[in-house]
Parts: C-alpha cells; sequence; structure tokens
C-alpha cells in the first residue's frame, strides 16, 4: 500500500479575507506535494503577525494565547496524520483534514449512521419505508437510555451481543412504544434494519465489517387461508353501524374485487377509470410501490362501491380510505360466522370471485 512521504503543516494570513487591520488565520496541510487549507475561524492583527515564524508576533497575553492553541492544532494535525498511517490508510491532504476536523468518521456513532442514511435515502426510499427507519431509530434511543444508560453509541463499539440484548429488549412488551405490539415478525423487521445500516457503514468504511454478519433472523411464517365466498357474502351483508365500519368494509370489498393494495386504493382517483377495449370501465394506473402500469377490469360489485362515494365531499379521490393504522384497527370484525382478521387472509380465488360478481350482478 502506497504510504506519503512528506508531511508539513503551516499557519497563515489570507488578507485578501481581511476586516479592517486584521486577517483570517488559516491551516495549510501538505502531503507528497499536494495541499489543502482551511479557516480557523481565527483573526489576527496583521502587523503582529510574523509571516516567517508562522505565529503571532510578541509577548502579550492575545499573542500568548494565539500561538499556544496553534501549537495543540499543529500537535492534533500530527496526530491525525500518524494515526491514518498506522491504521494502514491511504494518507492524502484531505483525508488528514477530514481526521481531524471529525469528518471522517473514525468516531461515527449509530445516531450518526441514522442521520447520514436519513438525508441521502430521502426521494430514494419511499415515505413509508423511512418512517419505519424512524421507528427502529427510537427504539433503539429508548433501548440505549434504559439498558446503557447512554443516548449514542460509537458503531466501534457495536458487537453480537448488543444485537442479543436489543432482541430480547424488544420481546417484553413493557417496553413497547405507545399504541404498538410487537410480534416476532415486527421484531425481525427492527433487526433487519438494523443490519442493513450496518452494511451501509461497511461500505462506507465507517466500518471494516458488520457485526450483526452471523445473527441469523428468525422469521415465523404464516399460511395465510383463503376468504371463501360464503365469508365474503357475509362480510359485505353484516349491518354495521357505525359509518367508520361500512367504509372500511366498502374500502376492503373493493379491494377483493381488484386484488388492489391499500396504498394503490388510497392513491386511486377518477382520473385512473378508463374504458376498455370491451367498452366497460378499467381502473389505469401505476402501482406505487413497483412503478408498473397496471389495468384492472372493475366488476360489478366494486363499481357499486365507488358509485357509493362517488360524490365523496368533492374530492378526486375515489374511495374514502383511512390512515393504514386505522383501517387496521376497523377492519377486525367479530360477527357470527366468525369473519376475523380480515388483513391478514388472502382474497378467494378469481374465477371463483367473477362467478360470484356475474351471478349477483
Amino acid at each position: 500500500m502506497k504510504t506519503s512521504r512528506t508531511f508539513k503543516v503551516l499557519f497563515r494570513q489570507v488578507k485578501a479575507k481581511r476586516k479592517d487591520d486584521q486577517a483570517p488565520i488559516y491551516v495549510r496541510i501538505t502531503v507528497d506535494g499536494k495541499r489543502t487549507e482551511f479557516s480557523l475561524g481565527k483573526f489576527h492583527p496583521i502587523d503582529e503577525w510574523d509571516n516567517k515564524m508562522s505565529r503571532a508576533i510578541g509577548r502579550t497575553y492575545r499573542a500568548r494565547a494565539i500561538n499556544d492553541e496553534l501549537d495543540n492544532i499543529y500537535a492534533d494535525i500530527t496526530t491525525a496524520y500518524k494515526e491514518l498511517r498506522k491504521e494502514g490508510k491511504f494518507v492524502t491532504a484531505q483525508t488528514v483534514k477530514a481526521r481531524y476536523l471529525g469528518l471522517d468518521y473514525h468516531d461515527a456513532t449509530l445516531l450518526d449512521l441514522f442521520a447520514y442514511h436519513g438525508e441521502r435515502m430521502t426521494g430514494v426510499l419511499k415515505p413509508g419505508t423511512l418512517k419505519n427507519y424512524r421507528t427502529t431509530k427510537k427504539y433503539l434511543m429508548k433501548f440505549l437510555l434504559v439498558k446503557m444508560k447512554s443516548s449514542d453509541i460509537y458503531l466501534r463499539h457495536l458487537n453480537y451481543g448488543f444485537l442479543v440484548d436489543f432482541e430480547q429488549y424488544l420481546r417484553n412488551k413493557r417496553n413497547n412504544l405507545s399504541n404498538q405490539i410487537l410480534n416476532n415478525n415486527g421484531i425481525m423487521k427492527h433487526i433487519e434494519r438494523l443490519k442493513k445500516l450496518m452494511n451501509l457503514a461497511v461500505k462506507l468504511e465507517w466500518l471494516e465489517k458488520n457485526p450483526f454478519n452471523k445473527y441469523d433472523l428468525k422469521y415465523h411464517k404464516f399460511d395465510r387461508p383463503f376468504l371463501s365466498i360464503k365469508e365474503l357474502r357475509l362480510l359485505e351483508e353484516t349491518v354495521l353501524k357505525r359509518d367508520i365500519h361500512q367504509r372500511t368494509r366498502d374500502v376492503f370489498v373493493f379491494g377483493c374485487y381488484t386484488g388492489l393494495s391499500y396504498i394503490d386504493m388510497k392513491r386511486l382517483t377518477k382520473d385512473n377509470i378508463v374504458f376498455g377495449a370491451d367498452g366497460k370501465k378499467w381502473l389505469s394506473f401505476y402501482r406505487k410501490k413497483s412503478l408498473e402500469p397496471v389495468k384492472i377490469p372493475l366488476l360489478n360489485r366494486a363499481l357499486e362501491i365507488l358509485k357509493k362515494y362517488d360524490a365523496n365531499n368533492g374530492s378526486n379521490l375515489l374511495l374514502p380510505i383511512y390512515s393504514n393504522q386505522k383501517m387496521n384497527q376497523y377492519i377486525k370484525v367479530d360477527k357470527p360466522g366468525k369473519v376475523t382478521h380480515l388483513r391478514r387472509m388472502k382474497v378467494t380465488s378469481v374465477n371463483e370471485l367473477l362467478r360470484f360478481d356475474l351471478s349477483v350482478g
């Protein structure tokens, strides 16, 4: 590996940026003939500066204070240079400057990593995904305060045991955030996000290796049952007294007849209704997740639901959809026939649903 051969630190005044009779002091770092410099944010009288010695002139308190500080800065920059060489890093004037200023993330923390991820991933990841990362961050901050009596932790201090302890912390229901109940797969999602962040830290060279590489995510697989035609009919015909439950039921049933996800139904507008080659109404849009174009025929029951909410208080949206959290809460129905936890079920087969729609249409 290439190592540097020359290293020099020089302090100088930049008179071009003078203010009255004072000029700012800059430090110049030179490694192998290539240099970089930056301001120290300090001004000193021009006629009290020795360009040859790169120091303030005189024995006044002000001059001694400036020179002592410059000596300390010189020592810190030299230490940064020696650290980089000892670590076997490729040493340049820029890397020495970054190490001295704390910008090479040698001492990056977990919250530094979350901040970097949040800034760089805005516009790349979906808002819902970013929101999930923020929730994971909240759990980690609470875990650090309760278990480690700290508000943050250096990335280099993270190890396999940290993740094991964090998992156990999440499994304790008393540690759940308000109105949130974590099941096993929810816990694994938080840990999976943390592992992905560690992979990002490795790519950024903030860490040499992911301390959680050997941790195996333990997801539980669920075989979701299909809704039968009988259950679907029961859901449609059940009398619901509250308007919020009626609307939620209608949105869910619309999803049954179209196969659409929550987010795609929420984004539907009247502009998404087109006429197909068969002369009937279809939905035409781009899926939120994959951005793929989709065209779906509107069955009779789906059309009835859209007609019911056609006015929709003057909105251009097709359906009156609540937040995903509220939808999940309202959709849990306990009625004769045990149509429960419908969000966890799959829709009945397309062919059977089509025959049912035609039979009642």
